[in-house]
């Protein structure tokens, strides 16, 4: 403590400083309605109300009277409270004002050329939402409020209506929190930080211990972003989940999503039985049929018959089967079965891929910066790492843990895995184990998400030098530990042929095929029509933004193909919303930097079957499935780990301290910054089936949190 008494003082007053600004913030900024609102004159118009009241005070606004007016009014309206009784079901309405004001004499709304008073949603549950800032002009005359939307669960019970009413003082913790996570990441990364000096090379044991404590907090908010969306997880507790606890255990899984939501499940209990179809029969009506991937012709008979079917499963000789890789299911639903006899939460899986994903990527990324290069200090491996982890699609699969994502997050965990035991084993003098384990996990790949499979590409750039330019291969040593490198491959290509052929007949025939799904699968095939709109939407397209939190949206589509695109809300194309891949034009003239100086080009290699492995698989999966959100997962860790080794490279030329190497840094952070702003606030963007859309009236308190000024 004494010889780093001055570090430790210097510590503890930025932490203490840092504290007192995030509390400061949220005192005085992001409470400034409470100040503002401090000597309005509070005026109730509950005596003016017309509606029906309840025997506890309360009125009623029904489907019939959902419009409160009020005439002759001439004074100030600074804001609107509708105090709506806390007590009855919590839903989300979205409310219509109309005043009219010195500037308006009439009620006014949208035309070609102007913006009307907007529609404002606010919750029953969300006192910050019941309050309605309004911007007028003097005097207001008339006021209109209308409750609208199909979607109203009436009657609703208002307790009181009041105009320019005192906004209480709310002082929210987790946004102090935030607000206190992003201060210090300022202070950690601002231009100065001694972490810029800080080789992790020279001091690997403080390098360590930051990193680690980096990768725990991505970890718990990971975890906390996934618990958010409470309608998807399939766990319940006394106070999480509440009602589908089973009143009994401290912890219990509950099935969440239809019938399609279960294949993982229902194929652990068909295999717990000795059979790999799915026990469901299918309708006769489908095994009649003599095309039933045609979903028209299917819907058609579905509507005649009366009869459901399965949707999104393999349909072949007359059973339903699933098609996803079967890795997940001998993992975790199985074994889960066979000890519970209930069904794994598919949400917790996806969480522990993604967590081992998370710790296998810094492991990698750790191994790359302290092995192939020296001068990579601790603030650059910071900078790269937030985004490797945070940019590369990973986030959407926790905001929708299904069985879709389970297998691309499976993959990608098993891929940093079996890459970091690779290069683990060519530092280790005896190898053997490291390449047993490293290509098991890569192999297990297949099945997962075989699409994945192209970074075993990555094993030419690593081993082609030591195995076959230094023929290594052909020594005894060499044999066995090439034997332990291929010999994983063979054994599970093996299983899983043998799975595919018990199923379908064929070793190499997976049933994507013979999916039920929106389009003929087994008349697909590959179109060159369909690759410039799925590229552009998935490199190319810019952000759709607006002005109101999370401020993105769903990117608009328009194709000249001629034919069936399959196509989900995508948000922008990788290369245009993460500035951070803006390093990949330069990565020729990097390259050949690289390769100028070294006479190994095992990283060289390394960012070129990256890149190329990326593109593949951007183009297999536009083929052969379509243009999805989640899909990116598939190929952005490529890129991202591609700029990675190109930033290591133009920092190992730079000398450190220089202005180039500053500036390096400055553009670095910037792009970096974008690029994880971005990520994040795609996590909150609403859509179908997020915790946005089942609870709605609960969302609303996060964007009251964002959004504090309205």
């Amino acid at each position: 403590m004494r010889s780093h008494r001055a570090t430790v003082r210097h510590i503890v007053k930025s932490v203490l400083s840092i504290l007192a600004i995030a509390f400061l913030l949220e005192t005085f900024l992001f409470n400034i309605n409470y100040f503002t609102s401090a000597g309005y004159n509070t005026i109730s118009l509950n005596d003016k109300l017309q509606l029906r009241e309840t025997t506890d005070d309360q009125y009623q606004i029904t489907a019939v009277n959902n419009v409160l007016e009020f005439s002759n009014l001439n004074t100030e309206v600074h804001n609107i409270w509708l105090n709506f009784d806390y007590r009855q079901p919590a839903q989300e309405l979205t409310v219509k004002i109309q005043f009219t004001d010195e500037a308006h004499h009439t009620y006014f709304d949208s035309t070609e050329y102007t913006v009307g008073v907007p529609n404002v949603a606010v919750s029953t549950l969300s006192d910050q939402s019941e309050y309605i800032n309004l911007n007028t002009t003097g005097l207001v005359g008339n006021l209109r409020i209308e409750v609208v939307g199909d979607e109203v669960q009436y009657p609703i019970k208002l307790s009181d209506l009041c105009l320019n009413a005192h906004h209480p003082f709310d002082f929210n913790t987790t946004r102090f929190i935030i607000t206190a996570g992003l201060l210090a990441l300022a202070f950690a990364f601002r231009p100065r930080s001694a972490i810029y000096r800080m080789r992790i090379v020279d001091e690997p044991r403080t390098s360590k211990a930051v990193i680690v404590a980096t990768v725990a907090i991505e970890i718990c908010l990971l975890s906390s972003f996934l618990f958010l969306g409470s309608n998807l997880v399939g766990v319940a507790t006394k106070d999480y989940n509440s009602g589908s606890w089973d009143g009994v255990s401290l912890v219990n899984s509950f099935e969440v999503g239809g019938e399609n939501a279960q294949q993982y499940a229902e194929l652990a209990k068909a295999m717990a039985r000795g059979q790999l179809y799915l026990e469901e029969e299918p309708p006769q009506w489908l095994q009649d049929m003599s095309d039933p991937y045609d979903k028209g012709a299917r819907d058609e008979a579905q509507k005649e018959t009366g009869e459901k079917y399965l949707f999104d499963v393999a349909y072949h000789d007359g059973h339903y089967y699933v098609y996803f890789g079967v890795v997940p299911v001998l993992l975790f639903y199985l074994p889960f079965y066979l000890l519970t006899g209930a069904n794994f939460p598919t949400a917790i899986g996806v969480l522990i891929a993604v967590i081992a994903f998370v710790l296998g990527c810094s492991a990698l990324l750790d191994r790359f910066a302290r092995y192939h290069f020296k001068r990579v200090s601790l603030g650059l491996y910071l900078l790269l790492q937030i985004p490797l982890v945070m940019c590369c699609g990973v986030l959407y699969l926790l905001k929708f843990p299904t069985f879709y994502s389970l297998p691309i997050a499976l993959g990608l965990a098993f891929s940093v895995w079996g890459l970091y035991f690779w290069m683990k084993g060519r530092a280790s003098a005896r190898p053997e184990k490291w390449y047993l384990l490293g290509s098991l996990c890569m192999a297990l790949v297949a099945g997962c998400r075989p699409q994945l499979l192209v970074l075993s590409l990555l094993a030419f750039p690593l081993f082609w030098r030591p195995y076959i330019t230094k023929r290594r291969l052909f020594s005894p040593q060499g044999a066995r530990e090439f034997a332990c490198l291929i010999g994983p491959y063979l054994v599970v290509a093996a299983g899983l042929m043998g799975y595919n052929y018990a199923r379908f007949g064929s070793l190499t025939d997976f049933g994507a095929n013979y999916n039920l799904t929106v389009n003929d699968m087994t008349k697909r095939g590959w179109n060159i029509g369909r690759l410039a709109p799925a590229l552009f939407a998935y490199f190319l397209q810019p952000p759709s933004v607006t002005g109101v939190f999370p401020y993105l949206q769903a990117a608009p589509f328009d194709t000249t193909y001629m034919g069936q695109t399959i196509k989900e809300a995508t948000f922008g194309g990788i290369l245009a919303c993460l500035p951070v891949l803006w390093v990949l034009p330069f990565a020729k003239r990097i390259l050949q930097l690289r390769i100028s100086q070294r006479s190994t080009r095992t990283i060289a290699g390394v960012i070129i079957v990256l890149l190329f492995g990326g593109v593949v698989v951007a183009v297999a999966d536009a083929q052969m499935a379509g243009i999805l959100q989640r899909y990116f997962a598939d190929f952005s860790f490529m890129f991202l780990a591609a700029v990675v080794l190109l930033v290591f490279i133009v920092n190992e030329n730079l000398t450190p301290g220089t202005t180039t190497q500053n500036l390096l840094m400055k553009v670095l952070l910037t792009l970096v910054t974008v690029s994880v702003l971005y990520s994040a606030l795609l996590c909150f963007v609403p859509e179908t089936g997020w915790y946005s859309d089942v609870y709605d009236w609960a969302y609303r308190n996060i964007i009251e949190t964002a959004q504090f000024w309205t």
